[in-house]
């Protein structure tokens, strides 16, 4: 597993329990701060998935 796997979905799950936390308190900006960690976060993670891949085959 690459580092930016494991960083992107840290990520994605603290925007979870941002967006989580903004909708029960009525925080319109906590649940946008959390849309906008999630998004961060699976882009992180595809890159991470790509440079995997890019591993993986560069070992073949």
């Amino acid at each position: 597993m690459h580092k930016d796997q494991a960083e992107g979905a840290a990520k994605d799950m603290g925007g979870k329990v941002k967006e989580a936390a903004g909708k029960l308190t009525g925080n319109d900006r906590l649940e946008a701060e959390g849309h906008m960690d999630q998004a961060k976060g699976k882009v992180q993670k595809g890159v991470g998935d790509l440079k995997e891949g890019a591993r993986d085959a560069l070992k073949k």
